[in-house]
């Protein structure tokens, strides 16, 4: 089984760029698609799924049509931002949480009782 974690900072931007390529080539090839077929449909020359896929810079727009149409825009769900609670705001939230059920009063209880 091959390392599939990446160490990405010590990658030059050049290796970066042809890893990301190949990967679309393998996703491609997996799917059983032309280059042509796949500029067809991102909307893109075939001369531009080409460079992508030789590891060489295209915009980031290209790449991003190129992905739509391999159906892996998902690759970006790490680009997801989540919005985080400040420990200020945590406080809070905790201080406004219920602290035990409030029982009816014994007052209460005879006053609704014929």
């Amino acid at each position: 089984m091959a390392n599939t974690n990446m160490d990405w900072v010590s990658m030059s931007d050049k290796a970066i760029i042809s890893t990301i390529g190949g990967y679309v080539k393998q996703q491609r090839l997996l799917q059983n698609k032309t280059q042509a077929k796949i500029a067809e449909t991102a909307g893109v020359n075939r001369w531009t799924v080409s460079q992508i896929e030789k590891g060489e810079a295209v915009s980031l727009i290209s790449l991003l049509q190129i992905l739509r149409a391999l159906d892996l825009l998902h690759v970006l769900d790490n680009f997801k931002i989540e919005s985080q609670l400040s420990p200020l705001e945590l406080a809070k939230l905790d201080k406004q949480k219920r602290q035990r059920a409030r029982g009816k009063d014994d007052n209460e209880q005879n006053e609704s009782e014929w």
